[in-house]
């Protein structure tokens, strides 16, 4: 749910705020695969009252402190769940408190089309959800106050800051000329693929790559990218080497270009899987402008997925051909199924293969992808890239990003002087 609209994904805030929202809508699916010897809350009926926590003129009982635990169980949290749990509700209650002085509420209807919309990312009805969350000893109520404080600081959000964000003519016009192709714009990257071959799989990768794009660090992405992404970058911690704009994907280019280095994107679906990609930097270079992209692209199917034997036989036929002509006639009479060989605009290539693509020179080969199912390593290699790429980036969503990432720097800074501000005191767990 962005802060100016809640209809699309995409239109999410580039960083959720401290409601942790965004952290535990990403988390969802992972907690609803298994909740068997999940236990109760670990607060005690005698001290389910008893104060944790003051924050100014608020309370947190023992009673919430142990709900937000089991609801953050329940979506597999990693880490501390007792800090991370005091940490939300410590920050839920400033921004209610700021919310309420400013006068700022939401209705019962919007609090159940915010249940809605939550569940609903994972094909899940509110009753099913609670139902779920019941296993674990969680209330409903915890949940929807959960939504509503959500609901409520993002609605002061755009009330206190909304009528100050301008995002000029001139403004969209710099980011659509920076996603134009051939213009002299290159990114440095970093990726994580996520594998998804199911249906189960792929709402676990996307509840996954829903919380890594809440990453605002590069060595934190980095060390995700080490432990969780499946592709061969994952060795150097998912970076990847300058690409020119033009040579990415259209969502991809889009979505990048409104970023700020250490920002990443929103989840992106490629074959098998889901990826998010992080801004490293990006510059202007000095090159003559082309204007339009169109690939021309081998993909020779080696069989053995990336078994030694596999990798080998790769190395061979790269010491062996400098070009697609050289690698097809390594293999005459190969049939489509043993080398797939295509020319497509940019918009059109699998969304793996672009980016790989992207990397290489003519001439050049990756190694970094297997077929669908595993049992082949793709040889892809880059025949010649040419200039033919309609660009269709939408000037709404540029700006409706912009504005996004500016109410999100507002709403961050603003609860760190709620924060720095306020009277809190901790007390011994009971």
């Amino acid at each position: 749910m962005g802060f100016l609209s809640q209809s699309k994904a995409h239109q999410t805030p580039r960083k959720a705020t401290a409601s942790a929202w965004t952290c535990a809508a990403s988390g969802l699916v992972f907690g609803l695969v298994s909740l068997a010897g999940f236990g109760p809350a670990p607060a005690q009926a005698q001290n389910l009252f008893a104060p944790v926590a003051k924050i100014n003129d608020s309370v947190i009982t023992s009673y919430q402190l142990s709900q937000r635990m089991a609801f953050l169980g329940v979506l597999r949290a990693p880490g501390n769940l007792r800090e991370q749990a005091l940490k939300q509700l410590t920050d839920e209650a400033l921004q209610r408190q700021a919310a309420k002085a400013a006068g700022v509420s939401v209705t019962a209807e919007e609090v159940l089309a915010g249940m809605s919309e939550f569940t609903g990312r994972f094909n899940l009805k509110v009753e099913d959800f609670n139902k779920i969350i019941a296993q674990a000893d969680v209330a409903p109520e915890t949940f929807r106050d959960f939504v509503s404080n959500g609901l409520a600081w993002r609605a002061f959000v755009r009330q206190r800051w909304q009528g100050r964000i301008r995002v000029t003519e001139d403004e969209i016009d710099r980011q659509l000329s920076l996603t134009a192709p051939g213009q002299n714009v290159r990114v440095l990257m970093s990726e994580i693929i996520l594998p998804a071959q199911t249906h189960e799989q792929m709402q676990d990768a996307r509840a996954r790559a829903t919380q890594l794009s809440e990453i605002s660090t590069l060595g934190a992405f980095a060390a995700e990218a080490r432990r969780s992404s499946v592709a061969q970058s994952a060795g150097r911690s998912g970076r990847l080497d300058w690409t020119d704009l033009s040579d990415l994907p259209g969502p991809i280019a889009a979505q990048i270009v409104a970023l700020e280095p250490g920002n990443v994107t929103d989840p992106v679906p490629v074959q098998n899987g889901i990826a998010v990609f992080q801004l490293r930097a990006i510059e202007e270079v000095d090159r003559p402008t082309p204007a339009d992209v169109t690939v021309e692209y081998a993909a020779l199917m080696i069989p053995g997925g990336r078994s030694a034997d596999a990798l080998a036989q790769a190395a061979d036929i790269r010491a062996k051909t400098d070009s697609c002509v050289d690698l097809f006639g390594l293999f005459p009479g190969s049939t489509e199924a043993q080398i797939q060989h295509e020319t497509l605009l940019v918009g059109e290539l699998p969304t793996r293969y672009a980016v790989e693509l992207a990397q290489l020179d003519e001439g050049e080969a990756s190694t970094a992808l297997t077929s669908a199912d595993g049992q082949n390593l793709v040889y892809l290699m880059l025949c010649s890239r040419s200039r033919e790429l309609p660009e269709d980036v939408s000037r709404d969503q540029l700006k409706l990003r912009l504005q996004n990432q500016r109410l999100q720097a507002f709403s961050v800074a603003y609860l760190e002087e709620l924060r720095a501000a306020a009277f809190i005191e901790e007390f011994d767990a009971q």
